[in-house]
């Protein structure tokens, strides 16, 4: 059964897309996307579609949908790479992409992914320090 490959990177998964996607990859990968994040406690998640040349409605609401599965699992989602023509269709074809954060490139999305991530520290620490003081009033 063919599978796209799923990489670690400290706290974030690295999934770069380099086959042409059909809809049970597609379903595959989101499986095992979620059962990746759930074994390893990642934050982030960076997809990389720079190889793909067209996204069709289903792949596109499968990246909507591994966004929302990876946010309610605490994983922020950056989708990298994606070509003009392919902006091009996912807006002709009326998908919003609701939850969908994206980045020109690898470096650029990573970056998005570290910045989020300490903005969820800061307010874990607040979060925190809150529970500190909280108990120190009883």
């Amino acid at each position: 059964m063919e599978r796209i490959p799923i990489l670690q990177m400290g706290e974030f998964l690295l999934v770069t897309i380099q086959v042409d996607m059909h809809d049970r990859l597609a379903m595959t990968l989101q499986d095992d996307l979620t059962n990746r994040i759930s074994q390893t406690n990642a934050n982030g998640v960076l997809i990389d579609i720079s190889a793909l040349e067209i996204v069709d409605s289903f792949i596109g609401r499968i990246l909507g949908n591994i966004a929302k599965m990876s946010r309610v699992m605490d994983a922020e989602t950056v989708v990298v790479g994606m070509q003009p023509a392919v902006a091009i269709t996912l807006v002709e074809l009326g998908l919003s992409l609701t939850g969908i954060r994206t980045a020109l490139n690898v470096e650029k999305g990573m970056a998005l992914l570290r910045a989020s991530v300490g903005k969820s520290a800061n307010v874990q620490v607040m979060a925190t320090e809150w529970d500190v003081e909280d108990d120190a009033e009883d």
